[in-house]
């Protein structure tokens, strides 16, 4: 089992139809509260890149930006598919959060 933005996965869950859009990367910010924090999850994000490449849906840089873009203009929308209120202020696990929705963010 692995963690996969704060979900535990099995090992052999892999991206195998050509129409899955990609996982994002297998990282939990669950305890994400300062810019540390951030700085490893981004760490521990290139090392899953380097690991599991196929899986990741925005692999390049132009992409990955794109995806992040959106991301950040659609935070609001997610928040109230989740049924959470959006914060009035962005927080340091704000921040981890759209960095690594954008890696399989289409």
């Amino acid at each position: 089992m692995r963690w996969v933005v704060g979900r535990r996965v099995p090992d052999d869950e892999r991206v195998t139809d050509p129409y899955d859009t990609g996982r994002p990367a297998e990282v939990d910010i669950s305890n994400v509260t300062t810019r540390d924090d951030v700085v490893g999850v981004i760490h521990a994000m290139v090392n899953d890149l380097r690991k599991h490449k196929d899986d990741w849906a925005n692999t390049s840089l132009d992409t990955y930006l794109d995806a992040l873009a959106t991301s950040i203009e659609d935070i609001e929308q997610t928040y109230t598919e989740r049924g959470e209120t959006m914060p009035s202020q962005p927080s340091w696990k704000l921040v981890a959060e759209l960095l690594v929705s954008a890696s399989a963010y289409e």
